[in-house]
């Protein structure tokens, strides 16, 4: 079976950064495509950033774009989520997720609380 288990969360002030981690485990599965999304109280999940093709390809959102970064350690099935000068519209929880082709994504993990306060 394929999971994800995300870490790294917690409670920070404005302007703070926060490192979050997916680790992935799953015989015979590359995890080549790896996503970010979140999901606050009372919203819709949203699209935060992609990591694809192995780690050629990177995407995000607007909202998050010239403060997040991701980076990924192959060995490991693990992806990161660089986050930098945190708002507090940035508080949600994170997911991370997994595709077996770019442009899908099936397999989620249960998330990780991030509260960005002011």
């Amino acid at each position: 079976q394929v999971q994800l288990v995300e870490s790294g969360g917690g409670l920070v002030q404005a302007g703070a950064s926060l490192r979050l981690s997916c680790a992935g485990s799953g015989r015979n599965y590359a995890f080549s495509n790896m996503g970010w999304f979140r999901q606050a109280p009372g919203k819709e999940r949203e699209f935060v950033a992609t990591m694809t093709r192995g780690g050629a390809y990177t995407s995000y959102a607007d909202s998050v774009k010239g403060r997040f970064s991701v980076f990924r350690d192959s060995a490991k099935n693990t992806v990161y989520l660089q986050m930098n000068s945190l708002k507090p519209e940035d508080t949600a929880i994170y997911i991370c997720t997994t595709g077996v082709a770019a442009g899908r994504w099936d397999y989620w993990g249960q998330g990780t609380q991030v509260t960005v306060s002011s």
